[in-house]
């Protein structure tokens, strides 16, 4: 039908004036009206796959028709070639036309769906099987098959060449070859000093291992023949190619520390021109930004590896902004800033007298923050830092696939004592999947989305305790795909900014009695979903009559004093419930402190116990949600972040001692 309407109304088919002919003028009058009603019907379009992750794999199927949002894409999945049966994935998210406006930013999002397949098997390959339906008809492919692989972590080629590095301290025997500093064994020569340290004679080739030895390395900034070769900037170059199966590797040889000392520079390695590169078991202290990995526009690292390193009192930890930037695995790193570690401040916190005017509030940014596509940042422990872990806020997402910022991994992570945020979802456009996560002190929010270009951006799982200005999710400029599922906020949710398109299931959030709601509902289409919820009103002094608000569809605020009210005027949280502080075993609300002007306490997860109590209203008071919560115990799900009887989750860098705090 499509294609006879396209033809009758070619020039060549009509008279000289261009209107059709009695014919045709009838087919056209038959038609429009069934082209109208059969915009309805969906027809699939471009299929994606993003690029893989260790654990995670995202999708994108664009899509034309569907004006009334009622088709839906069904998941399944298995390990290929295994014949098993099909296991059962959360539907793709059916995005299109939620409007984004912040900071000079006009987005509208085109119509099609995304998703994540969750937890998988690392570098092992897989089937996933999509299929499209619609009560209104699917015209084109509708069930579509795909083989994908999830990614392998990057390992030493076995069979590379080892160059050993030695602190100009080192007074005992040497391995050969070995070399005076790290830029004489990256660029080759045993005896470069002064200004040769530009030559390359034997520069590092695919495959070689680098060995740094324990001891302190540390150059003289004003003095240029110094071995180490950064002279006055102090900053280590790297710009070789590795391959995947042959990445150049810089690793500590294990026989001590080694202590990269940047001596207050602004950046110690500047990675941005490298691909494949891994850098591990390494200390780098005193220094502005550890690695420069990326700048807009300019140039960015591919594949950068940093894996069980150290930092301590840097300004930041990694940080790329380029958008080519690719794969990077930042993991099982201790990572600690310099902001204040015994008082938690927020941005104006020297309006409230607590800090002096025209004292440094900034020693620190960011932890980690990253854009472009496949990262994983997973394992890592973050202290003292105005945020933890972000994705750069970059503007209006690149019409370019392979430059969008798609397929982030941000998991099990530890994060404490933050001025700000503790992970931040800006400028991510699809499949940011922030999962099992635990935040204790944040001045500002527990997680922020202000934008996400579409979505889904996944909450899954994540704690946040002590978040006393902000609450547990900071949303500006009409936010569109956020899915919050078994999170456990201790904190609110009152956010005033506008969201569309979102869901939020199985969490828990427990206000702490302070002046506001305990939860705001600004969902802007009627097609978002919250239900399934566990809410602890304000009961404070100051706590207002009116805990719930939800913007209504004649776009006015109306509050309730019950959940129930809420439900019965929004259809909202059908199957939510009233909790208390009984739901755990043994947790205490955070003191509420901040918003009446008095410094807030500064808590310790070692300290904090957030299992649930197996008699408590949150267990089996959840909904199953596939791929999420399949091996739930019990009658249903618990609501919040820890299933119980469920295995203990481990945050932060692994091997570190869970009841030791990782920042003392």
């Amino acid at each position: 039908m499509e294609l006879n309407l396209s033809v009758s109304m070619k020039p060549t088919l009509m008279n000289h004036r261009n209107i059709p002919s009695a014919p045709q003028f009838f087919i056209l009058l038959f038609l429009i009206p069934h082209l109208s009603q059969a915009r309805d019907g969906v027809t699939p379009g471009e299929f994606i796959i993003e690029p893989p992750t260790l654990q995670n794999l995202g999708f994108e199927w664009y899509i034309d028709g569907d004006d009334n949002r009622n088709a839906t894409v069904e998941v399944e999945y298995r390990m290929a070639g295994s014949g098993s049966e099909w296991s059962k994935g959360m539907p793709l998210l059916r995005i299109g036309d939620e409007h984004i406006e912040r900071a000079g930013i006009d987005y509208t999002t085109p119509h099609m769906f995304a998703g994540s397949i969750l937890d998988l098997d690392t570098d092992t390959a897989y089937e996933a099987r999509f299929t499209m339906e619609d009560p209104d008809g699917v015209e084109g492919e509708a069930v579509k098959t795909v083989n994908v692989s999830t990614r392998a972590e990057p390992r030493a080629y076995r069979k590379g060449r080892v160059r050993h590095v030695y602190s100009q301290y080192h007074t005992g025997e040497k391995e050969e070859p070995n070399y005076p500093g790290l830029v004489s064994a990256y660029h080759g020569s045993e005896n470069t000093k002064g200004d040769w340290y530009v030559v390359g004679e034997d520069k590092v080739q695919p495959g070689d291992i680098i060995k740094i030895h324990g001891g302190l390395y540390q150059g003289v900034l004003l003095n240029y023949p110094d071995w180490h070769n950064i002279p006055f900037d102090g900053t280590y170059w790297f710009t070789a190619k590795g391959t995947a199966e042959r990445p150049i590797v810089i690793e500590a040889a294990g026989d001590g520390e080694v202590i990269f000392d940047g001596q207050g520079a602004a950046n110690l390695f500047n990675v941005m021109a490298t691909d494949h590169h891994i850098f591990q078991g390494l200390t780098f202290r005193n220094v502005d930004r550890v690695f420069e990995a990326g700048r807009k526009h300019l140039a960015g690292a591919s594949n950068l590896t940093v894996r069980n390193c150290r930092f301590e009192n840097v300004g930041e930890g990694i940080r790329t902004e380029y958008a080519g930037s690719k794969n990077f695995l930042i993991q099982d790193n201790v990572i600690i800033g310099r902001d204040d570690r015994y008082r938690l401040f927020g941005w104006a916190a020297h309006r409230e007298g607590f800090i002096p005017y025209g004292t440094h509030l900034l020693d620190s940014y960011y932890g980690i923050k990253v854009y472009g596509s496949g990262h994983v940042i997973a394992h890592n422990s973050i202290a003292f830092f105005h945020d933890s872990i972000g994705i750069s806020t970059y503007g209006t997402p690149e019409e370019e696939q392979e430059l969008k910022a798609v397929s982030i991994d941000i998991y099990n992570n530890d994060l404490h004592l933050q001025v700000d945020d503790f992970v931040e979802a800006d400028g991510g456009v699809h499949n940011i999947r922030i999962m099992r996560n635990r935040g204790v002190n944040a001045a500002e929010n527990g997680i922020s989305a202000q934008p996400v270009f579409g979505g889904p951006a996944y909450y899954i799982r994540n704690i946040v305790y002590n978040v006393p200005l902000g609450g547990a999710l900071k949303i500006h400029g009409g936010v569109p795909g956020l899915t919050a599922y078994h999170n456990t906020f201790i904190t609110e949710n009152n956010s005033g900014g506008g969201h569309p398109n979102s869901n939020y299931r199985n969490n828990l959030f427990l206000g702490t009695d302070g002046p506001t709601n305990v939860a705001r509902f600004p969902y802007l289409t009627a097609y978002s979903i919250a239900d399934y919820n566990g809410y602890r009103p304000n009961q404070g002094p100051d706590s207002p009559e009116n805990q719930f608000m939800w913007l209504s569809p004649k776009g006015k605020w109306e509050g309730f004093r019950t959940l129930k009210s809420l439900s019965q005027a929004s259809g909202l949280e059908r199957h939510g419930i009233t909790v208390d502080y009984d739901v755990f075993e043994d947790l205490q609300k955070p003191i509420h402190a901040l918003e009446r002007g008095l410094p807030s306490p500064v808590y310790h997860a070692v300290d904090l116990n957030f299992r649930l109590n197996p008699d408590g209203k949150a267990v089996d008071a959840g909904v199953v949600i596939p791929n999420v919560n399949d091996n739930f115990n019990g009658d249903a799900p618990d609501l919040g972040a820890l299933e119980v009887g469920a295995p203990p989750v481990v945050y932060g860098a692994r091997g570190l001692d869970p009841n030791q705090e990782f920042y003392r």
